[in-house]
């Protein structure tokens, strides 16, 4: 199983941004899924979660400018980030909780690598 996030870039405070994770390799079943990010030089932040139901939680600091989104059919996660912040700047990263099918029938979290967001005018 491999995780790839993608979208980053960089955005004017207020402005909107979307990522996207990608689930990919010999998948056997994905269950929750969650978005981290990282400072450089500050421990990695949970941002959110998106539960196999699609129940979704957040972090304090996004709840109510973030929404993370599930497609199952595509193995895919979403993250709309709105009302951005330079606050918000950092390398976003992915992982989910999944069974890769060629390991047997054990779920583990898999992490993708990160993208950059960058929230600057």
């Amino acid at each position: 199983v491999q995780l790839q996030a993608s979208g980053g870039g960089l955005v004017q405070p207020g402005g909107s941004l979307r990522l996207s994770c990608a689930v990919t390799g010999s998948i056997g079943g994905i269950q929750d899924m969650e978005w981290y990010r990282q400072v450089p030089g500050k421990q990695r932040e949970y941002v959110g979660r998106i539960t196999e139901f699609a129940d979704t939680f957040y972090a304090e600091s996004v709840k109510g400018r973030f929404t993370i989104s599930r497609h199952n059919a595509e193995n895919t996660m979403s993250l709309q980030m709105s009302s951005l912040k330079p606050e918000d700047t950092a390398v976003y990263y992915c992982r989910s909780y999944a069974k890769d099918s060629s390991l047997g029938a054990i779920y583990l979290w898999y992490w993708g690598q990160g993208t950059q967001v960058t929230v600057s005018s």
